[in-house]
Formats: structure tokens, C-alpha cells, sequence
């Protein structure tokens, strides 16, 4: 009993450093968005793994707005119009596309309602993800930072 125990303790810092580096290859997590004209982070967004394997993005929280502390969607469409920016699913259907990179996805910006075309791409380190959304060849990026 005692044997078994102590090869425990010794297998478990293997098994955390495993899950941690497992957990940098993934985008899944909070994100602070980084606004690419204004440098000034503006939200967080929790990024989650579907069980078929796609991505998809809400707001959890409002760190800087233009329209105040509580923002609605006023330039959105559908369910979407005038439903607060909070808790609102902003990224979705994004799926794999090699190693660290996911696309096939929709962003939609809430500044403005506009979705976009989106891929991203998980730097080494997992620290930072570039994000980006595409309408035809014009094109807005972001790095978003791991909370």
C-alpha cells in the first residue's frame, strides 16, 4: 500500500504537466480581446469545445465600451438585435484545420452587428490567439490574450 502510494505522488506532477501542455494546444479558455486600432482590451470571451470538436466564442464580460458599461447589439440582426452584448455568442462553427489553427467560422463584431468570416490560429505557448474575420479579400485581425 505504502509502494502504490509513493508511485502516485511521483506520477502526479507527470500527470499535471501533461493536462498543461495538453491545455496550450487548445483554444479553449478565456481570451481578452485586444481591439487592433485602439490597443485597450475590451471584453473577455470564453471559447469552448463542442463534443464534435467545433469552437464556439461568448462575451463573459465588458471591460471597455464606447456605448457604456452594459452595450446591446444595436446594429445586429434577428435574435441578436438589441440583446445585450454580455453572455452573447460572438464566434462560431470554427473547426480544425491542422495543428493549432481552426476556420470555417462566423465572427461577428457587436460594435457594428456584421459577421464575418473567421480562422484562427493559437501561437506557440498558447499565450496569445490570432483571430481574424473576412469579408471577401478584406480582412481585420486581432491577437487576443490568455486570461
Amino acid at each position: 500500500m505504502r509502494k502504490t502510494f509513493k508511485t502516485l505522488l511521483l506520477a502526479l506532477p507527470l500527470c499535471l504537466a501533461a493536462l498543461s501542455a495538453q491545455a496550450a494546444d487548445s483554444a479553449a479558455g478565456r481570451w481578452k480581446t485586444i481591439d487592433d486600432k485602439t490597443g485597450k482590451v475590451k471584453s473577455i470571451v470564453e471559447i469552448s469545445q463542442a463534443a464534435n470538436g467545433t469552437l464556439t466564442g461568448r462575451v463573459v464580460e465588458i471591460l471597455h465600451s464606447d456605448k457604456g458599461p452594459n452595450p446591446v447589439c444595436d446594429g445586429c440582426e434577428g435574435a441578436n438585435k438589441n440583446k445585450p452584448v454580455k453572455g452573447m455568442t460572438i464566434l462560431w462553427n470554427l473547426k480544425a484545420d491542422g495543428a493549432n489553427k481552426w476556420s470555417g467560422g462566423t465572427i461577428l463584431d457587436p460594435a457594428n452587428g456584421k459577421t464575418y468570416r473567421s480562422k484562427m490560429e493559437l501561437q506557440p505557448g498558447g499565450s496569445k490567439l490570432d483571430v481574424s474575420g473576412c469579408i471577401a479579400f478584406i480582412c481585420r485581425a486581432q491577437t487576443w490574450q490568455r486570461e
